[in-house]
């Protein structure tokens, strides 16, 4: 592995979600929460990886702290909140795929404040942010005035959107919050499914290169069983998925990024500097594999480097 500066920090929230099984027991709860998930697995991918999050001191924070640990996530940089853990209600189709409905009202995820990310040091790797606590108010603005601190420091930034149509109905919105975020970042993961509720009928390609235009170096789109592409301001890369039998989709885009991230990492690119000249075939080989050994299982339950070493 190339020597880096420090860990990847990932900012944002950790929840509980609450599966409809569709059996005897209707309800099943795991650990979620999109930046959860990413942190989860780059630190299952042995990339070193500080989770920053507002964990609540009831006993659902409980559960979230001990599933992280237990994949080596370094939790140091989290805050211990008074506020109630989040939960997310997912809802699976008969093919597998996922749906979200979210009770984030008064929740520990979006509280916070500028003296809590402060405790986020300039000398980390990347910082990677998103999801529902990067355009939830009040907590929004903080994470974006720090994340924007920690770019103008040298630090290379990824985002992924993860957009919530049921949490995001206003599309022109919540065009207007992402885009503001993609003027922080260098690398943005998306998909076609956040891509047709924020630009409804667009084409992708187009769509690329308009957010490049804003700050990125990279847009990464991924489309399900159509696979995922890369598009630079040189070139546009496109890859195939791996043929997996589906259980279901929670946490595959989630998978996807921390695969993503630690290539970038493990190949050295994961820099300002160095995005340019990523492999970007192999990246995102590296990426749907573990995307695809995720949905080869129940839940948000990315595979660890042994498991991607065998595949």
């Amino acid at each position: 592995m190339t020597e880096h500066r420090g860990p990847i920090a990932v900012i944002g929230e950790a929840l509980l979600d609450i599966v409809e099984t569709g059996d005897d027991e209707p309800r099943l709860a795991r650990p979620g929460g999109s930046p959860y998930n990413v942190a989860l697995g780059l630190a299952r991918l042995e990339c070193p990886t500080r989770f920053v999050g507002r964990l609540s001191r009831d006993p659902l924070g409980l559960i979230l702290r001990n599933h992280a640990r237990r994949s080596a996530v370094d939790l140091s940089l989290c805050v211990d909140a008074p506020e109630p853990s989040t939960v997310a209600l997912v809802e699976l189709d008969s093919s597998g795929a996922a749906q979200y409905r979210f009770g984030i009202e008064g929740t520990a995820d979006f509280r916070w404040t500028a003296a809590e990310l402060t405790r986020v040091p300039a000398d980390v790797a990347a910082v990677h942010f998103g999801s529902l606590a990067s355009w939830t108010p009040p907590g929004d603005a903080v994470i974006a005035a720090r994340v924007g601190e920690l770019r103008s420091a040298g630090v290379a930034v990824s985002y992924d959107p993860n957009v919530r149509p049921h949490l995001q109905p206003d599309a022109a919105a919540a065009r207007g919050q992402i885009e503001r975020a993609l003027r922080l970042v260098d690398v943005v993961k998306t998909s076609d499914e956040d891509l047709a509720h924020l630009y409804p009928g667009a084409e992708t390609a187009q769509i690329a290169q308009d957010w490049l235009e804003l700050g990125p170096s990279v847009v990464v789109v991924t489309k399900g069983g159509a696979g995922s592409l890369a598009v630079t301001r040189d070139a546009t890369v496109a890859r195939l998925p791996r043929p997996v039998d589906i259980v279901d989709t929670v946490g595959a885009g989630d998978a996807f990024m921390s695969g993503l991230l630690d290539a970038l990492y493990r190949r050295g690119r994961l820099t300002r500097d160095g995005l340019a000249d990523a492999p970007w075939a192999d990246v995102l080989d590296e990426a749907g594999l573990v995307a695809a050994l995720t949905c080869a299982r129940a839940g948000a339950n990315p595979p660890r480097r042994a498991e991607l070493d065998r595949a």
